[in-house]
């Protein structure tokens, strides 16, 4: 199942001009605030009409549908679940109000979420990450053929965050459905992300597969310095018997990490900010970083600042690395040149290995 939509749409001063296309997994729309992605979403749930294009959802055109028949579930920043009722009748209602014949069944749900603890109390009793976990199972049973989630972790604090998204990754992998997120949080975006669409002035400017955007060069004027990085997928092995720190294997070597929660054989995501990577020209030694890749320079783009983007590949895998321009020019940094990239094992966040 698909959502691809090309729409205009005029409010006041704002334009909005979007193209996506959504396969099932997450699709992170990002960009600042008052770039257009939260009106995106809203277009798509027949919330904000558009005034020319069209949006389709497994092929079928929803363009001038009311917002109940376009089987779209919508989570936004807060919950709005029905204080009168418990948590379980939340649930039942939204799959009784939802599409027929498609939907999940509520134990599945119940299961999925973690939720069986939760349901009969009501929404007043419940934790912001706890509510938001059930605005996230009424949207899944009203058998939705997309989900827009609005930012749906912002009003919660970091600990929070870190809880939650463990349920986000588990509806990623357990459904085939498309999930449009919006948010402003890189290391969301990272951790969640199939595929990215970047947003700037009202404008979709950039998208494409989630390693492919954060490690190229043209999109850090719209991912911004700090976002731009690299994901990189692999699986856990063993941990080392000496030193006791975990190895991730991935399609270019082996990753040296922290002491991880993860057990051997599990498959995972990182991020590595384009900040934390150090090249060299040379073979570097004595040194107490523990991971040094051989890549090779595919790309660099120079920004108005002082820094230059350089993006390598090392086997199969593409990283991008932020050094100076000063730097690049005494390295003699070009297309095709051989490099060496150096990662400390410290530079990675436990909490941000995803799943």
């Amino acid at each position: 199942m698909t959502v691809e939509l090309n729409i205009q749409l005029q409010r006041d001063e704002f334009f909005l001009d979007a193209y996506l296309s959504a396969p099932a997994g997450v699709t992170v729309i990002f960009g600042p605030s008052g770039s257009g992605k939260t009106t995106l979403l809203r277009a798509v749930a027949g919330l904000e009409r558009v005034d020319s294009g069209y949006i389709s959802i497994d092929k079928a055109n929803i363009v001038g549908q009311a917002p109940y028949k376009r089987a779209v579930g919508y989570v936004f920043q807060e919950p709005r679940l029905f204080p009168h009722i418990t948590v379980l009748k939340n649930l039942k209602f939204a799959q009784k109000m939802g599409r027929m014949g498609g939907g999940q069944d509520v134990d599945e749900v119940i299961d999925l979420l973690e939720l069986r603890p939760l349901l009969s109390r009501y929404s007043a009793a419940l934790s912001g990450g706890e509510a938001q976990r059930v605005a996230l199972g009424r949207a899944l049973l009203s058998a939705p053929k997309c989900l827009c989630l609005d930012e749906p972790l912002s009003a919660l604090d970091h600990a929070l965050k870190q809880r939650i998204l463990p349920y986000l990754e588990r509806l990623r992998n357990q459904t085939k459905i498309p999930i449009l997120y919006v948010t402003h949080d890189a290391s969301e975006m990272a951790r969640l992300a199939d595929h990215i669409v970047l947003m700037q002035a009202g404008r979709s400017v950039l998208s494409g597969s989630a390693t492919k955007v954060l490690a190229d060069p043209a999109a850090v004027p719209f991912l911004g310095v700090r976002a731009a990085g690299t994901v990189i997928s692999g699986c856990i092995m063993p941990p080392d018997p000496i030193t006791g720190l975990a190895i991730m294997s991935f399609a270019g070597g082996q990753l040296i990490l922290p002491e991880l929660s993860q057990p051997a054989g599990r498959e995972v995501r990182i991020r590595i900010a384009a900040q934390d990577i150090i090249l060299a020209t040379e073979m570097p030694k004595g040194l107490s970083a523990l991971n040094i890749f051989h890549g090779v320079i595919t790309d660099m783009h120079q920004g108005q600042g002082p820094g230059v983007m350089v993006q390598f590949r090392v086997g199969q895998t593409l990283f991008l690395a932020r050094i100076t321009q000063y730097s690049a020019g005494k390295m003699g940094l070009a297309l095709g040149k051989t490099v060496f990239a150096i990662v400390k094992a410290s530079a990675f966040d436990p909490a941000g290995i995803g799943t």
